[in-house]
């Protein structure tokens, strides 16, 4: 049964009753007592006319005595149908009038508008199940890029945060459960215009639930999710189509990979930033002696990174059951002189409580022993940020910063996660040769990536795709101006996948085949230049021969006859 049509039933349950109760009496002391028809016969009212005399009596309306005039017992049993009745639809309007402002059925009646406006979607849209600091950065992330969302959060108030946000494409939202099936297939998990969700809820319990669900009930769809611990990591890259994000050690091997290899970390985050912002600068950490503060799986993700780039740490803990305040303890005892020597001789420290008080004070007592230390300090809380701020930390950890733009990475281009992994496999050359092009080519912005789908279907690729064609298409074709040849366009090719081969940073005389894909990156407004080589036949060979080849039959039957 339709959930509106539930609550109504059962809200008005007891009025309706009621109602239908005054009205049966009513007509049936009407049926019973006898009248006197125009010679004095008695008579009795059938039961269509005592409904009938009922229906328009108990809304005062009055047209009557039907068919004949009552008599005194008749008159006498209508004035007691009429307060009666009044009453009973008193009541009933009453009952009605609550249930308008029943928050059950105004939450009802948001879903089915929901579900329809869902329904009726007919552009690709990304499903977040989660509207907290994550999902707000993921949010306005997509938004700048063109993509339309839909929203689930189950605390009110930040679901009712989305309509005063200022959105090009203002997101559908619904504040509901995302655990519950029903709800993630009213949100669209099932859309054929559904290309991905995102799981970004506060527990990695919750973000593990409906992963799952959403598995289910849509086991072609992509799912990604936020987790915390290696145990949900590992229970989730058991399933094909879900793909963890664990911000703590996405954090760690970035901490690792600039320790080891700057270019490729610098090359990282430039490329995975905010299309248009500011290129990231490398880190530059210290090496030589680190000390960790905190405990749980984020410390345990950093001792681990800077072992492996081959740095030496301690774990320090903090406790805050002192009367005496906040205070250093290591490994479970407190000799202040270990943890004294222990930051005097760190070139670093990593403050990762889950307390941003805790944090601030580690920051302040491990400056008075030591004020040249490097600070890398774990922000928690948005609201805290001014915390955050007093420390004058080198470094700040902020955990949705770290999810959003790894989940838009994944969202945006799987072959810009293509072309990572090659940079995870090269010394760094191939890191240095990609900047060096980025700068020459794109600007010293953050790019925008798209990928060029290379396939003969299109019309303006048609026959330069054909085997005949003299000389073949090439990337270097692809990278012209069409419309002011021979200007290049601000692009750099990142990747051609072609099959299940992968090329990094292809020359520019890399011939083309049907069926290549080629990841660019450049400059705003580039894109929609390159592509008119596949929506338009001409572009293509006026960037070659400089001239505009006739579209129309007319034209081209008048050129050829020129030519004859």
């Amino acid at each position: 049964m339709n959930d509106v049509l539930f609550v109504i039933l059962r809200r008005l349950r007891l009025p309706l009753i009621a109602l239908i109760a005054a009205y049966a009496v009513s007509v049936w002391g009407l049926v019973l007592i006898p009248g006197a028809d125009a010679q004095g016969r008695p008579v009795h009212l059938g039961v269509f006319h005592a409904l009938y005399f009922i229906s328009y009596t108990a809304t005062t309306i009055g047209f009557g005595e039907i068919p004949y005039t009552f008599t005194d017992p008749q008159r006498a049993w209508t004035v007691v149908c009429v307060y009666l009745c009044v009453v009973a639809w008193a009541y009933t309007l009453g009952s009605i009038f609550h249930l308008s402002q029943d928050q059950t059925l105004r939450d009802a009646l948001a879903r089915r508008r929901f579900a329809r406006r869902v329904t009726a979607m007919q552009e690709p849209f990304v499903l977040i199940v989660g509207y907290g600091q994550s999902g707000i950065m993921l949010a306005r992330m997509l938004d700048r890029m063109g993509q339309r969302m839909v929203l689930i959060e189950i605390r009110h108030q930040r679901a009712t945060r989305i309509e005063i946000e200022e959105y090009q494409y203002p997101p559908l939202f619904l504040t509901a459960d995302g655990r519950l099936p029903d709800v993630l297939v009213d949100a669209g998990v099932t859309h054929r215009k559904c290309q991905a969700m995102v799981a970004l809820a506060g527990d990695d319990d919750t973000n593990q639930s409906v992963a799952i669900c959403g598995m289910v009930l849509n086991p072609s769809l992509r799912i990604i999710t936020r987790v915390h611990t290696p145990i949900t990591q590992s229970n989730l890259e058991a399933f094909r189509n879900i793909e963890p994000i664990n911000p703590f050690q996405s954090f760690a091997n970035n901490i690792s990979l600039d320790m080891g290899s700057p270019e490729r970390l610098r090359m990282v985050e430039w490329l995975s930033g905010l299309p248009g912002g500011t290129r990231p600068e490398s880190l530059n950490l210290p090496k030589g002696h680190w000390v960790v503060f905190g405990s749980g799986s984020f410390s345990d993700y950093c001792v681990t990174a800077l072992h492996g780039a081959g740095m030496t740490c301690t774990l320090l803990d903090l406790d805050s059951s002192q009367q005496q305040g906040t205070f250093l303890r290591y490994k479970g005892e407190t000799p202040r002189e270990i943890v004294v020597a222990e930051i005097g001789k760190a070139v670093g420290i990593i403050v990762c409580t889950s307390s941003d008080a805790l944090n601030l004070s580690a920051v302040t007592r491990a400056r008075s022993i030591n004020p040249k230390v490097y600070v890398v300090i774990r922000q928690v809380q948005a609201i805290n940020a001014s915390l955050i701020d007093a420390s004058m930390a080198n470094l700040r950890f902020i955990k949705a910063e770290v999810v959003s733009h790894k989940v838009r990475q994944l969202l945006t281009s799987p072959l810009l996660i293509r072309f990572f992994r090659h940079l995870d496999n090269d010394s760094g050359e191939m890191a240095r040769r990609a900047a060096v092009l980025l700068e020459q080519y794109a600007g010293l912005k953050v790019p925008f990536i798209w990928v060029f789908d290379c396939y003969a279907s299109y019309i303006g690729l048609r026959e330069a795709l054909a085997p005949e064609v003299d000389p073949p298409l090439s990337i270097g074709d692809l990278l012209i101006n069409p419309e002011k040849p021979p200007e290049r366009i601000a692009a750099v090719p990142l990747l051609l996948l072609r099959n299940k081969q992968e090329m990094a940073l292809p020359a520019e005389d890399t011939l083309l085949q049907s069926g290549d894909r080629i990841l660019f990156a450049g400059q705003r407004g580039e894109r929609e230049l390159q592509r008119r080589f596949l929506l338009e036949p001409s572009p293509l060979s006026f960037v070659r021969t400089g001239v505009e080849q006739p579209r129309s039959w007319l034209f081209r039957r008048l050129r050829q006859r020129g030519d004859d």
